[in-house]
């Protein structure tokens, strides 16, 4: 993927946009089996932010549904659909990549590092020992 596509600054990286969907069998879970059976998330812009719609499913079969909008600017924005105070922010990490800091009533939780495949096609967060792997639905 071209530097330019991944300079720091708020923009969603052009790779990112479009919707994507878990494969499993791809992913590793360090310390446990897969916390999802299925799940799929959408990136899209909105304005000079960009939204992120995720949909899982778990595997006894309960659904949630989740939404965070922001910018690609290290500050907290919050994600929608759970009870607590969750934020989301990314800031650049690297030439091909991104980080996540994950803060549950501004604690940091987690922090995740997001890339994307040089084609384009896969994008993995990792997290500690977890690797999720997503893969890129062509357009319609």
């Amino acid at each position: 993927m071209a530097a330019q596509a991944w300079a720091a600054g708020p923009d969603v990286p052009e790779a990112w946009l479009g919707s994507w969907v878990l494969n499993v069998a791809r992913s590793t879970y360090a310390s446990r089996d897969a916390p999802y059976k299925r799940a799929t998330y959408r990136i899209e812009r909105v304005g000079e932010r960009f939204r992120v719609v995720y949909d899982m499913v778990h595997p006894r079969g309960g659904t949630t549904h989740l939404e965070w909008t922001g910018r690609m600017d290290g500050r907290d924005y919050p994600l929608q659909g759970v009870d607590q105070a969750m934020t989301y922010a990314y800031t650049p990490a690297g030439p091909d990549g991104w980080e996540i800091v994950v803060k549950i009533d501004g604690r940091v939780a987690a922090r995740s590092r997001v890339t994307v495949s040089a084609d384009g096609r896969t994008m993995t967060t990792t997290t500690g020992g977890n690797a999720t792997v997503y893969e890129k639905r062509p357009d319609p």
